[in-house]
């Protein structure tokens, strides 16, 4: 089974990302299947059922954010994370550091136009395989947020 059918079965996805997860936080944010990419755990608020949902993702470091891309892995929609993070941009992140994993609140936004290209061009360098997303899309424009760090009050 090729990713873009396993987005699509909701059983099979979750015991993927169940693995992926303990994985990674028991790797300091590194999977063996992935290599070096950057990695980590988006926690958003489902949109529809007010539950925490967990999704890993690569991500581009662009200067003090995070940049994540609703790529769903070339298919014809956006993941669900996507209308999560729409509806309630508070949100927090899992990153490997070199003594385990780091947990960061933050603030999602939206990039577009030559904000999106540019971060969007840089990441199919970097990462080939989201250029192929893009051919498969058939014309879907695959949207680039930032993760943007939120202070923390006492």
């Amino acid at each position: 089974m090729d990713s873009r059918e396993m987005v699509d079965n909701p059983k099979r996805m979750q015991a993927w990302n169940d693995r992926n997860i303990e994985e990674f936080r028991s790797n300091k944010g590194k999977l063996a299947s992935f290599g070096d990419a950057p990695l980590l755990i988006l926690h958003s608020i489902g949109a529809k059922s007010g539950s925490e949902r967990l999704n890993p993702m690569a991500y581009l470091r662009v200067d003090d954010d995070w940049a994540v891309f609703a790529s769903r892995a070339g298919t014809l929609k956006n993941p669900d994370w996507y209308f999560n993070l729409k509806a309630q941009p508070d949100a927090s992140i899992e990153i490997g550091t070199p003594t385990g994993v780091e947990t960061i609140a933050v603030r999602a936004r939206e990039v577009v136009d030559a904000e999106r290209d540019e971060i969007w061009n840089r990441q199919k360098q970097e990462a080939p395989g989201f250029a192929e997303y893009e051919h498969q899309t058939e014309g879907r424009v695959i949207p680039v947020l930032l993760l943007s760090r939120v202070a923390q009050t006492p």
